[in-house]
């Protein structure tokens, strides 16, 4: 069993307490998304194309009020103290959504329903900045390339078992219960923050003897992204990312509202897709991601998302249909989950550790919904200006393709980086060695 095991993942002695910890962590905290995400949506599906760039703006303005809020937390906690504080008040919210769904009359429910769509777009967001932070925290750049793509493995079949439990429960037990299955599954998730070791790091890198608030300013994230290149690169990636997503999701939206007429069948199509996307997702994540990254380096992984786009966009642009954005959207996501996503953390792991709770907190929250906010209102706009579906999919063949040379300029910077970072602690240890010496 260790001998297939070490084929899969290339693990050393003293990192399977941390491995499989991260592992069952994104399990549960995506399994609890998952079981809110085909409901979401379906609410999303419900609402007309002119109703959803209002509900991105209050999802935007939700988002400017909470990052406020953690990075004020982060400045002043430990991640073995906020992180359950964080889980924690996730569960509260989802308790309040529970007994509004259950105690107020069909006619208020489109709007209990709006909030809940604005509360887990906020929610998704965090729920991701602050477990992957945490796992660039607690890893090297080294050993994300050998670990990332398994922790993400967790988090697919995690996401793969919440849609499971959605589409199969929702029609017996109606989406107010499923509530509560998910905040269950974050209590666990934030009860094992514990367990984690208390400083993961590599034998030559010396450990701090206890955790410390991680400090800064509340705006220190947007400040460092404004007067650093590459931190500006990170957050215009998240920025293209965004803006191309919500193109595809309006499209995915406009397309399941003509052909599926009751909200159950939408969710339960929904569920489907969130099924197919994971359990491809997975497989590459077993079986490709690691060696990808190890073979051919970040700048492959990085740029295959972008270029899935730009192929996908143009076939929309060709032929539109539910079926055909079904097979995009499946694509292109698994391709976000199992190469890009594990490929931008490593990224962020040549970052301070402020930045790499700050700055990424930015960028995963803030910026991801001022490209939702630009993805909705330019969709919208492009839609009043007479272009339908298949001319605004021919625009954004050529915004992919600048995100493709994007990616690559990140990956050649990010190496530059982490090599600067090696001879610095070269050099250190050799001054530590002289000065016993001496």
């Amino acid at each position: 069993m260790k001998r297939f095991f070490s084929r899969i993942v290339d693990v050393k002695p003293d990192e399977p307490r941390a491995l499989w910890l991260g592992f069952v962590f994104h399990f549960l905290i995506l399994t609890g998304y998952y079981i809110l995400r085909p409901i979401r949506d379906s609410i999303a599906a419900s609402n007309r194309l002119e109703t959803l760039p209002w509900m991105f703006t209050a999802t935007l303005v939700g988002m400017l009020i909470a990052n406020a809020v953690f990075a004020a937390i982060v400045a002043r906690m430990s991640r073995r103290k906020f992180i359950p504080i964080a889980y924690a008040f996730f569960i509260f919210n989802l308790a309040l959504f529970f007994i509004l769904m259950r105690s107020f009359p069909p006619a208020q429910q489109v709007w209990i329903g709006r909030a809940l769509y604005v509360w887990v777009s906020v929610f998704n967001l965090f729920n991701t900045a602050i477990f992957w932070a945490f796992m660039t925290d607690l890893f090297t750049v080294e050993q994300g390339k050998r670990l990332y793509g398994f922790i993400a493995v967790g988090g697919s079949l995690g996401a793969i078992f919440g849609a499971y439990i959605t589409k199969h429960y929702v029609r017996d037990i109606g989406p107010a219960n499923l509530l509560v299955i998910s905040a269950m599954m974050f209590a666990v998730a934030g009860s094992l923050v514990r367990f984690f070791p208390s400083g993961f790091a590599e034998e030559d890198k010396p450990a701090p003897a206890r955790e410390e608030p991680i400090g800064g300013s509340i705006w220190a994230g947007i400040t460092h992204i404004a007067r650093s290149p590459y931190l500006f690169g990170l957050a215009a990636s998240m920025l293209l990312y965004t803006t191309t997503s919500t193109w595809a999701y309006f499209q995915q939206t406009d397309l399941a509202r003509e052909a599926l007429k009751s909200s159950n069948d939408r969710t339960v199509f929904l569920a489907n897709l969130e099924i197919w996307v994971n359990s491809i997702t997975v497989i590459i994540q077993i079986f490709l991601t690691g060696r990808l990254l190890k073979w051919f380096g970040v700048g492959f992984t990085l740029v295959s998302l972008p270029f899935l786009s730009m192929i996908g966009f143009g076939a929309m642009g060709i032929a539109p249909s539910l079926a055909l954005l079904a097979v995009f959207q499946v694509a292109r996501r698994a391709a976000a989950y199992a190469l890009m996503r594990p490929s931008r953390e490593i990224l962020f792991t040549v970052l301070r550790r402020e930045d790499k709770y700050k700055v990424k907190s930015v960028t995963d929250t803030l910026i991801y919904r001022i490209g939702d906010q630009l993805g909705a209102w330019s969709y919208g706009g492009l839609h009043a200006l007479g272009l339908e579906l298949q001319g605004i999919s021919f625009i954004a063949v050529p915004v992919t393709a600048g995100w493709c040379g994007l990616s690559l300029w990140l990956a050649r910077k990010q190496r530059a980086l982490a090599q600067a970072q090696r001879a610095d602690r070269t050099a250190l240890l050799d001054d530590m060695a002289a000065s016993e010496l001496a």
